[in-house]
């Protein structure tokens, strides 16, 4: 069995396997990110709700299913000169930021709608943030404010080897003070989620508990690692945490470095390896980003109840709905275009600075696609 290997690139013949035009710089976490963003609303905008009942699918609107995004928001300071660590840099340069508020953000550039439910604190960053949410569309009712904690800030720089650097300020943060009893889980049809907000009580209880209830409701759930390993107390924690709802989700998107993590050394190329011990029976999608060369996608149906059989599918977020419990016919050309559609996004927003402030809109998008 061998994943499906999709590159980042503009060029529509697919002749040159792994190029990237426009991408210069910048390209790895937030590249996932988006992919796992446009995947999510072009999927479902071509093949309709995903498991769930006909009550779920009846609320569903022009702009597609809604999908509601769990998780941090914070404010991001970068350097404001490229290539420099943190330490070397001499000033810096705010950005909203958050990978689930990332992806919430880039469903609703796209045409899409999404919500998100989280924690900021009552101050200007938390206020800023919130108004954000706002201006892009994004229903930003499940954001709270506190009075005891501030704002995550969270320092990001790209150094000159190519490493990336990171520094949280959060200990505690606001985000880390969401309680269960805080959350209104208003129905959706996909629930997306990371793993920053398993690190700690009582934000940890609300993650689980706001979870259970949309998978009780029926709803897809979608889970991106975003391993932020400065935040755990240490690798085996982050590992442990990270696995503890791995076998919840219906998509997966996981990075190679995270792979690294999860199975301990394991090579993250090996396919033998990550369906071993990736896959779980529920699973429908695990997408594997790799930064500039684009995605593995793996999916599993079950053929004559005992054998796994491969689907040679397409790329990101567009392959959950497809497998569901009806077993859905596979079209396989509208799903390569969808998921060529969202390696173009995650192309172009790393041409920018600033996660939110970089995602695209969906002519934007269609603008470079066509010039090739």
């Amino acid at each position: 069995m061998t994943g499906c290997y999709f590159p980042v690139t503009f060029d529509r013949s697919r002749s040159r396997r792994g190029s990237l035009r426009v991408v210069n710089r910048g390209v790895g976490w937030r590249c996932g990110v988006v992919v796992l963003g446009s995947w999510v609303k072009e999927y479902f905008a071509l093949f309709g709700s995903f498991g769930g009942s006909s009550k779920h699918r009846r609320r569903e609107s022009h702009k597609g299913p809604p999908v509601v995004c769990f998780g941090e928001m914070m404010i991001n300071l970068v350097p404001t000169v490229a290539r420099v660590s943190l330490a070397d840099a001499a000033a810096y340069k705010k950005f909203p930021s958050g990978a689930t508020a990332n992806v919430a953000v880039g469903i609703s550039r796209l045409g899409g709608s999404a919500a998100f439910i989280g924690k900021v604190g009552n101050d200007e960053f938390g206020h800023l943030l919130s108004d954000i949410l706002k201006q892009n569309g994004v229903d930003n009712s499940g954001l709270l404010f506190d009075d005891h904690a501030r704002t995550a800030l969270g320092f990001y720089a790209l150094k000159s080897n190519g490493e990336s650097e990171f520094m949280f300020y959060r200990n505690p943060s606001s985000d880390v003070l969401l309680r269960p009893d805080e959350i209104d889980m208003n129905l959706a049809t996909i629930f997306h989620y990371g793993s920053v907000s398993l690190i700690k009580e009582p934000c940890r209880s609300a993650h689980l508990a706001a979870m259970n209830a949309a998978k009780v409701s029926g709803c897809i759930l979608s889970y991106a690692a975003n391993l932020a390993l400065p935040l755990w107390p240490s690798k085996e924690a982050a590992r442990q945490g990270i696995m503890s709802i791995w076998n919840y989700a219906d998509i997966i998107k996981v990075s190679v470095d995270e792979i690294r993590l999860l199975t301990e050394g394991d090579d993250p190329y090996d396919d033998v390896v990550i369906m071993k011990k990736l896959h779980h029976y529920n699973l429908k999608l695990l997408l594997v980003t790799e930064g500039a060369r684009g995605c593995r996608d793996y999916t599993k149906v079950l053929i004559h109840n005992k054998i796994l059989h491969d689907l040679y599918s397409a790329y990101v977020h567009k392959h959950n709905a497809i497998i569901n419990a009806t077993d859905r016919n596979l079209d396989e050309k509208r799903l390569r275009e969808a998921l060529d559609f969202a390696n173009a996004c995650a192309a172009f927003t790393v041409t920018g600075r600033g996660a939110i402030p970089s995602l695209p809109t969906k002519d934007a998008v269609l603008r470079i696609l066509f010039s090739y």
